[in-house]
């Protein structure tokens, strides 16, 4: 049966917004939240709970090259902290009434439940190989792994989706990480980068100016490196550079964007995700809307590449979804606007 149902398009989201008792466009960003909203939910009375919160976990062979403050071993570290939910996206989350949960997809070593005989955050253990490659010296994943990772995404989301979620947030954890972001973010967003790569290439969490240098040269390597192997199509330059949270990000992107679902997107590592996501199914990034800007350089390029605009630029670069999970108030507001504020109509004068 074909669909008859009529789309939600600019114009009548427009009028909705100018009925309002209100100056048009006086509430700023709030309205563009408020269109983003309509056109990815397709109602003008969109919805923002429940909301969900998915952190996928996954450690990266680049570590051994230098390009991180922090062991590989941190990872593993955060993420028994985010069985307490006592993490800064499990406290965010919490706060915001979002629910939360922390996938394993690909740790050095799996985590047992915590001690406590009620874990505070769901954590779960899907890893079928445990972290990548050295993504400078080979690939990082072969394309078995790739599937399996993004599939962990698409089933987190299916999860979600049958909760009745409305907003679906990914967030990630994973020593290393920004380095394969850049490296991907390098590869799919040529256009918008331009030939001076190493300019992409940001501080991750606290490089000082040696490191940074040491970490361009890695970056801009492996990127000469996957093009010298020829024309690569995305889902290739995934299982080259990606990393495992990175893919099962943009399986959980597909999937709720498939099902119609609001895509509220971190960071740069969140953000290359994206970008694969769409360039593997292209048309998911109509349900996305881009929660924060990062201070990493490549953050830009990638929100470029998906014709994104920031709902808040807080100067943020911790990952986890919290950029995301920061803009969700600004989400309520709109959608409180659009279901609950008088209009012009209603006015006594």
């Amino acid at each position: 049966m074909t669909n008859t149902t009529p789309r939600v398009d600019s114009d009548a989201i427009q009028s909705r917004l100018a009925q309002l008792c209100k100056p048009p466009g006086s509430l700023g960003m709030i309205e563009f939240a408020a269109t983003r909203l309509c056109e990815t939910q397709q109602t003008l009375q969109p919805q923002t709970r429940p909301r969900n919160v998915t952190v996928f976990a996954a450690d990266h062979g680049v570590t051994c090259e230098g390009v991180t403050a922090w062991p590989s071993e941190v990872t593993g570290a955060v993420v028994k902290v985010m069985q307490t939910g006592r993490t800064a996206s499990g406290v965010f989350a919490r706060t915001m009434d979002a629910n939360y949960e922390a996938v394993d997809v690909g740790l050095l070593q799996s985590i047992h439940n915590c001690d406590d005989a009620v874990p505070a955050t769901s954590l779960r253990d899907a890893a079928k190989r445990r972290g990548t490659a050295n993504l400078l010296r080979e690939a990082a994943m072969a394309e078995s792994d790739f599937d399996h990772a993004w599939n962990v995404g698409v089933e987190r989301a299916e999860a979600a989706i049958a909760e009745n979620s409305q907003v679906l947030i990914g967030g990630e954890m994973g020593i290393g990480n920004t380095t394969a972001a850049t490296c991907l973010i390098g590869l799919l967003c040529e256009a918008e980068i331009g030939s001076n790569v190493a300019e992409i290439v940001g501080r991750g969490a606290g490089l000082d100016d040696q490191q940074l240098s040491h970490k361009q040269q890695v970056v801009v390597a492996a990127i000469e490196r996957v093009r010298a192997l020829g024309p690569l199509n995305a889902k290739q330059m995934g299982c080259e550079v990606g990393g495992l949270e990175i893919v099962a990000l943009a399986g959980f992107y597909a999937r709720a964007a498939q099902a119609g679902r609001t895509v509220l997107i971190d960071g740069v590592i969140a953000t290359s995700a994206a970008v694969l996501a769409d360039a593997i199914h292209p048309g998911t990034r109509a349900q996305m809307i881009a929660g924060h800007r990062s201070t990493e350089p490549a953050h830009n390029a990638a929100l470029a590449k998906l014709q994104l605009t920031p709902i808040v630029d807080l100067q943020m670069r911790l990952g986890e979804a919290t950029g995301a999970i920061a803009a969700l108030p600004i989400l309520d507001l709109a959608a409180a606007m659009l279901c609950d504020m008088a209009t012009l109509g209603e006015l006594e004068l």
